[in-house]
């Protein structure tokens, strides 16, 4: 057993894993916070995400939908949640319009989820507000830090 007093858990507040998570709710709670002031965003759902309403699980479905549509099995498998929860963000996009489900045209008993106009007009608001979030990082800690940042996480992703 462990004496508490001379055991340093300084680490846990401290290691890789804990900042990157960190920094990615900050950086989508910064895209969000963009993309509720957007005039590129579709009003509603503007005023959905200024109350907080559209969170980072729904960027999930941002993120990663590809633009010609995929299965939700796909789908949850390249957010990296599981099918009941990815399917639960679809049934909310899909009534705030974001989405649709369309027959899969490889497989008639299948459906494929794919951006309405709506959705492609939140995407592109999207894009514009990563955009923004990147250039605030870059100013934040500098074009070489960030640099370096994105270089290593690139190479660690793969």
């Amino acid at each position: 057993m462990y004496e508490t007093a001379s055991y340093d858990d300084r680490w846990r507040q401290t290691h890789l894993g804990r900042l990157l998570g960190h920094a990615m709710r900050r950086f989508d709670a910064r895209v969000l916070q963009l993309m509720a002031a957007s005039e590129r965003a579709p009003l509603a759902l503007a005023n959905l995400a200024a109350r907080d309403k559209v969170g980072a699980a729904h960027i999930h479905i941002t993120r990663h939908l590809p633009l010609e549509g995929a299965r939700l099995t796909a789908l949850a498998q390249s957010a990296g949640i599981s099918k009941q929860s990815m399917g639960d963000l679809v049934d909310q996009c899909e009534a705030w319009g974001l989405v649709a489900r369309e027959v899969d045209p490889r497989d008639a008993r299948a459906r494929r989820i794919v951006f309405t106009p709506v959705g492609l007009d939140w995407l592109t608001a999207f894009k514009e507000a990563v955009a923004q979030a990147e250039a605030e990082f870059h100013d934040a800690v500098g074009t070489d830090v960030a640099t370096v940042v994105a270089l290593g996480l690139e190479a660690y992703t793969v």
